[in-house]
């Protein structure tokens, strides 16, 4: 279990009661900014200090790893200087009765400060720039002190019923957005129907996308699969951030077995160009062993077509799950 504080500033209320975390993957000069980076490091479990108005509101249980999702509608203006694609993280975010001000605490909470990419000040008021940070099980325990007996339990050893017992949910927006995207292909009426057709089937890995795939990858790289039955025509950079060209472009393209795509498709592996295999540091090694991802060694599963490269580099800047340098 880590601990992460978000400083919502504008967003708290859509955040906060939408039970989610929302930031740009970069900023608007496509920069990286390490406090959106961190997103991509939360995992199922972890728990999220709400900060806002100078309080901190309450706190949350990560339900997911983060994964890419559109801005939220919700937004409206507030997030017109953001790129329109960013990271989320599901939370089940839980109210205090009392909002925390640090400003009034700090003669407890200091001591227990990060000293890199601290959220709050010296004076308890929050970091400008910060969204989302990291701190250490020592500041946690002294909030949860001050908030909730609850939160101190469940930092301690235990689980809230309600949290344990609770299904995880689908990827919030990501079907919405793939929506979206089909809706716009269906109403476009300078495009012919079977056009309509490939670009359809394509987000599934079938059709005419599964054709031109299949004249470059004939088995899967991770588990050398090669029955056309048991296999997923994937995409690279996925299906719902491509163009219609590169929907059905062989080059964005790997056929995988469906556990190896999921993996792929969530960024908890990806490749480099010269085909070493990546393991996300915040993906369950137990598991991906169970699917056929040996991580206990080095696995290449050989080298890419300079077209596959130049999508593999999109998948590790903006799908796979790392740590910050």
């Amino acid at each position: 279990m880590n601990f992460w504080w978000v400083n919502h500033k504008q967003t708290f209320r859509q955040e906060f009661f939408g039970k989610y975390i929302w930031s740009p993957k970069r900023k608007r000069n496509d920069q990286i900014n390490p406090f959106y980076e961190t997103m991509r490091e939360v995992a199922p479990g972890d728990v999220v200090y709400s900060f806002a108005d100078a309080a901190v509101q309450g706190f949350g249980i990560s339900r997911t790893h983060c994964y890419t999702s559109p801005q939220p509608d919700e937004f409206g203006h507030i997030g017109e200087a953001w790129n329109e694609v960013g990271w989320r993280v599901d939370v089940d975010f839980h109210r205090f009765t009392e909002p925390i001000r640090p400003a009034q605490h700090m003669h407890a909470i200091a001591p227990t400060l990060p000293s890199r990419y601290s959220p709050i000040q010296q004076n308890g008021h929050g970091n400008q720039g910060v969204y989302l940070a990291q701190i250490p099980r020592e500041m946690a325990l002294v909030v949860a002190q001050l908030a909730s007996p609850e939160l101190l339990a469940l930092i301690n050893g235990f689980q809230l019923s309600e949290t344990s017992e609770a299904p995880l949910p689908e990827l919030l927006g990501v079907v919405e957005w793939e929506d979206r995207e089909c809706a716009k292909i269906s109403a476009d009426h300078q495009m012919r129907e079977t056009e309509k057709e490939a670009l359809l089937k394509a987000r599934r890995g079938q059709g005419l996308f599964r054709q031109n795939v299949k004249h470059i990858e004939r088995f899967c790289r991770v588990t050398r699969v090669d029955q056309p039955e048991h296999l997923i025509a994937s995409h690279i950079k996925p299906w719902r951030e491509s163009s219609n060209y590169e929907r059905l472009f062989e080059g964005n393209g790997l056929m995988l077995t469906p556990t190896i795509d999921h993996l792929f498709d969530r960024g908890f592996i990806s490749f480099q160009n010269h085909g070493e295999l990546m393991v996300s540091p915040v993906a369950h090694e137990a598991s991906l062993n169970k699917m056929g991802v040996l991580t206990d060694r080095v696995t290449n599963v050989g080298g890419f077509a300079d077209p596959q490269k130049e999508f593999l580099e999109f998948h590790r800047d903006n799908v796979f799950l790392k740590r910050r340098a």
